[in-house]
Formats: structure tokens, C-alpha cells, sequence
């Protein structure tokens, strides 16, 4: 049986969705203050560069930017075999820092705590707040995202392709039936 694949944004809508991201941590935030960037390993790690560049177009300031590889801290780890080591990135210390944690799909939430486990073992942030371009709902665990691109709601079997660009530029967001 063939795909059904929809496109849901096209790259000028996934860039306005990330400004208005960019914009509204800020405004939470008052500033840059204290602020890093950190996306989880891949897809999240190439928004947070976006969302890096962002902040710095509107506010002049470039916020340390980190990737975090969730691969070892996953509750799936036995039941997959196709999952490749990443490498964490971080070279700033996370103590009393304001953590952006970003990732590019969000769904039962597996993923995000395992980010959380791993940045917990990095050092102890004043906080982590989670920016995600898409909300796809079916949460397993009480994840709840405080910055979001687009909620789009989803059956269980449907997929979210989010396409980047040999640049790692985000260029569409699909939805896969």
C-alpha cells in the first residue's frame, strides 16, 4: 500500500514558526541572560542552530549552542539494533543555566525525558524548558512542551517527517499516512 504523504509546512512556514519561537523564549526569558540552546540529536540539533541564529538576528548576542546525543540514556535501547552513537556536544557548564532543550518532533515524550537524564548527568540547570517545532500529541509520559511550532494532531500510525536541507536548513515538515 503507497504513502500518503501531505505537506503541512514549506520551509517559509517552518522559518516564521521558529522566528515566533525565537521571540517568545526571549520574552519568557527576559533576554539572553543565562540562556543556552541545547537540540537533541538529529533533527533537534539543526533547530537549535536555526534557533541560534535567531536569537542572535533580534537580539545581538549568540547564547551558547550544545547537541546532546540521547542515544545510551533511551528506555528502548534493548529492543533496537539500528540506533548509531551520536556525539554530545556541550562545551559550556549547565549549572544555574536556563536550558532550551530542542527537538524537531515531539510524541509520547520518551525522547525528551531521555534528554532530560542526560543533561541531568551534564550538571544541574536552573531549568530546562523544551521548545519543539511539531506537537504530534499521544504523550506516555507528562511531557509538555512550553514552546511549539505546531500542534498537529495525529493517529498512532501516521508519521511527521521533518526535511532539512544539505545545510541542515529546515525545509518542509510532512505528514505521513
Amino acid at each position: 500500500m503507497a504513502s500518503e504523504i501531505t505537506e503541512i509546512l514549506d520551509r517559509s512556514a517552518v522559518q516564521r514558526a521558529l522566528t515566533r519561537i525565537a521571540h517568545e523564549i526571549l520574552e519568557h526569558n527576559k533576554g539572553t541572560e543565562d540562556l543556552v540552546l541545547i537540540g537533541i540529536r538529529t533533527g533537534g540539533d539543526y533547530l537549535a542552530a536555526q534557533l541560534h541564529q535567531k536569537i542572535a538576528e533580534i537580539e545581538g548576542v549568540k547564547v551558547p549552542l550544545g547537541t546532546i546525543d540521547i542515544t545510551m540514556y533511551r528506555d528502548d535501547l534493548g529492543s533496537r539494533n539500528d540506533l548509531a552513537m551520536g556525539q554530545t556536544d556541550i562545551r559550556f557548564p549547565l549549572g544555574d543555566r536556563k536550558v532550551i532543550l530542542v527537538d524537531d518532533v515531539l510524541f509520547t515524550g520518551r525522547t525528551i525525558r531521555a534528554a532530560m537524564d542526560a543533561l541531568i548527568d551534564l550538571g544541574r540547570p536552573r531549568n530546562i524548558q523544551l521548545a519543539i517545532l511539531i506537537d504530534r500529541g499521544h504523550r506516555e509520559l507528562p511531557i509538555r512542551p512550553d514552546y511549539i511550532g505546531r500542534n498537529l494532531p495525529t493517529a498512532r500510525n501516521e508519521q511527521i517527517e521533518v526535511e532539512f536541507d544539505a545545510q541542515h536548513v529546515p525545509v518542509s515538515v510532512s505528514l505521513i499516512k
